[in-house]
């Protein structure tokens, strides 16, 4: 005798968040008309990042240093340090690491001799610390910016050092000319840009917590990495097997009734980069990128394409049922063809067929800030929950992460939970991040500080809760510090989607796998 299927006694109903407008709009990543230029300098961003995070590093630090002996007072230049005299000065970190790659040497090398493979880490015990204003700079040395190469320590803020931090620094210059470092302060946490609920919301912020009926779900996923290989039709690898069974699982049609339950709670889903492979991944099989012109098949006198658009149209298909489901946002990474400049532009639209007239369909910036409210069912007006949400595909992270010497995964959490305290997303841009050479802005500057931050294209899921309140900030208070951090593993290698509950952040994954024991 088979077991009756139990039959819920009310129909699902998918759970719906809207987009909203910010009370304070933050900076915009899209490039206009007026950023066709790359005829101006890359030190217009190091000067306008100074300049905009110097007065809440300066506050700061006057708050956390103002009972320390002999009243340090603040040095408007670094070069204007008096010998044996303790204060403190405000500037940008620069690493000088001898391992950083060096464009001259890129560009002086003889063509002939093939390039050394990228290395994993820039860090070595080599490297020294500086701090710079428009005046010039000094180097910083004692045991508070030693960088050691040891087990990751979430206390040891050196080691978390990168290029383009602004910061302020507490001692004294030595015979030497060096500034001996006894203390080190950051702009702190900005003020939320959209206001937490209510404090107890707040308060039940916990991995796999309780939930509640009417909680609103965000699912995002990244890291697809969809080939040539796993998007030919002769062959269902697990990838493909893996996208159908996330895309069942999101319309209701896998797993059992509570299952079901839990995906109709889920009101839209983020794509957060590297949906397609990179191009040597995508050139079908029997073909190498250094091949012989005269030895490939020639057609009307012109060398056959390598291109493949299968990766594109198994993309657009996954997108295509996704988003008949629930609105899907699509973000660009670094092995999507969209350049590798960042911030990373949308995808055209027409690039997907007929998903490009699919209302429910998104193509965003990366990063990108939005705003979600989430009207629970039978709720007043005031009951509205809006969230501020940041996402990006990840190379920021990517890039800092060769700055540090660990590399285990929660050196790059730290990473990112840092970047709130230093109120920049990706300080490292554009020295060893390519990114736009803005002239009079710097966008990835943090001018408020979101409800949840996605970092995708990670290696592995992790999380943590981020409160203002631990690096001891001043500038907003304890209820409101606080920012879910979330690092989204690469789907092609875990199977992996989290899902991110916007009442009171709680964060939970699901694992798509298709080998029996």
């Amino acid at each position: 005798m088979l077991d009756v299927m139990t039959i819920p006694p009310d129909p699902l109903t998918r759970q719906a968040s809207s987009l909203c407008e910010f009370s304070e709009e933050p900076s915009s990543f899209a490039l206009g008309s007026s950023h066709k230029s790359y005829k101006q300098q890359f030190s217009n961003i190091y000067f306008m990042r100074l300049r905009q995070l110097r007065g809440a590093v300066e506050q700061q630090a006057q708050s956390r240093w103002k009972d320390v002996d002999g009243s340090p007072n603040l040095v408007p230049r670094v070069l204007e340090v008096v010998k044996n005299h303790t204060c403190y000065i405000v500037g940008t970190v620069y690493l000088e690491m001898p391992l950083k790659p060096n464009v001259l040497e890129d560009v002086s090398r003889d063509r002939s001799i093939p390039a050394p493979p990228a290395r994993e880490k820039f860090f070595s015990a080599d490297d020294a610390v500086m701090l710079e204003d428009e005046s010039g700079r000094i180097q910083l040395v004692g045991d508070v910016v030693t960088r050691e190469l040891e087990e990751f320590s979430s206390g040891n803020m050196a080691n978390l050092l990168v290029t383009g931090v602004i910061m302020a620094a507490l001692g004294r210059e030595t015979a030497s000319g060096e500034f001996q470092v006894v203390d080190i302060c950051f702009a702190g946490m900005a003020p939320m840009l959209v206001k937490s609920p209510s404090k107890d919301d707040a308060d039940d912020m916990a991995v796999d917590g309780s939930e509640a009926a009417g909680d609103d779900w965000v699912a995002v996923v990244s890291g697809l990495e969809i080939s040539a290989s796993s998007s030919s039709e002769s062959e269902i690898n697990d990838l493909e097997l893996h996208m159908q069974m996330l895309v069942e699982y999101l319309s209701c049609e896998a797993g059992g009734p509570e299952d079901q339950l839990a995906a109709s709670r889920i009101s839209r889903m983020f794509v957060a980069g590297n949906s397609l492979a990179s191009s040597d991944a995508n050139q079908p099989q029997g073909t190498t990128s250094n091949a012989e012109p005269e030895k490939r098949t020639k057609r009307f006198g012109q060398d056959a394409p390598t291109f493949s658009s299968g990766p594109t149209q198994a993309l657009s298909s996954f997108l295509q049922d996704a988003a008949e489901i629930m609105p899907v946002h699509l973000l660009p990474g670094a092995s999507d063809p969209l350049g590798s400049l960042m911030p990373q532009q949308p995808f055209p639209r027409g690039m997907f067929g007929v998903l490009k007239d699919n209302k429910g369909f998104t193509c965003e910036t990366n990063p990108v800030w939005l705003a979600l409210e989430s009207t629970p069912p039978n709720a007043k007006p005031d009951e509205e929950r809006p969230r501020s949400i940041l996402i990006h595909s990840g190379q920021p992270i990517d890039d800092m992460y060769k700055y540090v010497p660990s590399s285990s995964i929660e050196a790059r959490l730290h990473l990112a939970c840092a970047t709130l305290q230093w109120r920049h997303m990706a300080p490292t841009a554009p020295d060893t991040l390519w990114c736009y050479p803005y002239f009079n802005a710097d966008p990835f500057i943090m001018k408020g500080t979101p409800d949840v931050l996605f970092v995708g294209c990670q290696p592995a899921f992790a999380t943590c809760l981020m409160r203002g309140d631990e690096e001891g900030d001043q500038e907003i208070s304890e209820e409101d510090a606080r920012c879910r951090v979330v690092l989204v593993p690469k789907f092609s290698e875990t199977g992996t989607v989290v899902l991110v509950n916007l009442r009171n952040l709680d964060v939970k994954t699901v694992t798509f796998g298709t080998k029996i024991g």
